[in-house]
């Protein structure tokens, strides 16, 4: 198995990794809008912490060999209470023309504060692991 790491606090707490691969399956852990300190970005902008979290979530397939149309599945999670229509817009936005599954949902809690919304990707990798 092949992994990369954003060395974010939460990934050494909790022993896991950004986005793993194994075989061709490539799978993004939840990914959020947070800044070095694990500080949301964008306080209250559901869809701009939703464009910065996929755009993570993208980078971290992407170090392992997957490509924005490799991705055969997303998930939204959004605080209890956020306005869903601008994540799914910027969702649409993202995936337009690759059109993978999607789940959307609002949740209790997410742990990081201020934090509106995370991400999940998964995708079947069309390349191989980039060296590093």
């Amino acid at each position: 198995m092949d992994t990369v790491r954003s060395g974010s606090p939460f990934e050494n707490l909790a022993s896991y990794s950004r986005a793993a691969r194994a075989g061709d399956y490539v799978a993004v852990s939840g990914t959020a809008a947070l800044d070095d300190r694990g500080v949301a970005l964008f306080p209250g902008d559901a869809a701009a912490q939703t464009r910065e979290a996929l755009v993570r979530a993208l980078d971290a397939a992407a170090a392992l060999g997957a490509r924005r149309e490799d991705v055969i599945r997303t998930r939204i999670f959004l605080l209890a209470g956020t306005e869903w229509r601008g994540s799914v817009e910027v969702h649409g936005e993202v995936f337009r023309g690759v059109d993978p599954a999607n789940t959307t949902l609002h949740v209790a809690e997410l742990i990081p504060q201020d934090c509106l919304v995370e991400v999940e990707i998964d995708a079947v990798a069309s390349g191989p692991v980039p060296q590093r």
